[in-house]
Order: structure tokens, then sequence, then C-alpha cells
């Protein structure tokens, strides 16, 4: 299951408001979700995010992924959220840089090999003897 924490549309016509979920990303944008984090209201001035910054968290170590408009609120809301997560990205990059590369390994292999004219030459294929034709019984 693709994890995606994203905004679910609520409200009425000209007064939008907004759910802080995590959903399958395969369903709808205001389709079933898993769990509610928070909520979002642009009609507010102040105080118009509110986020539950454990539950994300927890989620994000999960596997779910932050929609670009989700990472924008948390930078405003719940930055140690981002903080955490972009620790990691970095410790998962470090940790695949400093493995070695398999292509080099296998170039390195290639050279040590034998030349064509010193390699002996394959024995020719044996040929097949003819199959027998099925009875029918």
């Amino acid at each position: 299951m693709a994890l995606k924490i994203r905004l679910r549309q609520q409200g009425r016509n000209n007064y939008q408001t907004y759910r802080l979920v995590v959903a399958d990303s395969r369903y709808p944008r205001d389709g079933k979700y898993l769990e509610m984090l928070g909520w979002y209201n642009p009609g507010l001035k102040e105080g118009n995010v509110s986020v539950n910054a454990e539950r994300v968290s927890h989620w994000v170590k999960l596997g779910a992924v932050l929609s670009e408009r989700v990472k924008s609120l948390l930078a405003k809301s719940a930055p140690s959220v981002l903080q955490e997560l972009n620790a990691r990205a970095l410790a998962k990059k470090q940790k695949v840089a400093s493995k070695p590369k398999k292509q080099v390994v296998a170039k390195t292999k290639e050279a040590s090999k034998p030349k064509a004219a010193d390699a002996k030459p394959k024995a020719a294929a044996k040929p097949r003897a003819p199959r027998k034709p099925k009875v029918a019984e």
C-alpha cells in the first residue's frame, strides 16, 4: 500500500477547509482515509494550522510520503518533523554512497580475464536425436 499524507478537502462553497490525512495514494482526494492528523483553514489569519506532529512522524517512519502542500504546512507548524525527515534522507544517501559500486568491480574482473586468443575454443554443440512420434491410442 502506497501511503501519502495529504490534504482532504472539506467545508462548503467559497469557504474551504482541509483535513491533513493519511490515505492510500490510489484513493480519490476526498475518499477514504486511515487517520486524520490535523486540519488547515486558509480563511483564518492566525492559528490556521493544527497538526499532531507525533502521529505525522509515526506515519513517515512507516513509509508514508508527504505531499508538497503538506511539506510547506509542516515547515510552518511542525518544523521538527521535517528536520527528522531530512536527517533520515541524508543518512540514507550517505549509506548508499559508502557502498562500493558494482560497475567498478565488474570492470576490474573483465580486465583480469584472459584474452580471447588465449582462451580454449568452445566445442561444437551436439546435434539432437529426432523425436519419436506419439502414437494415438
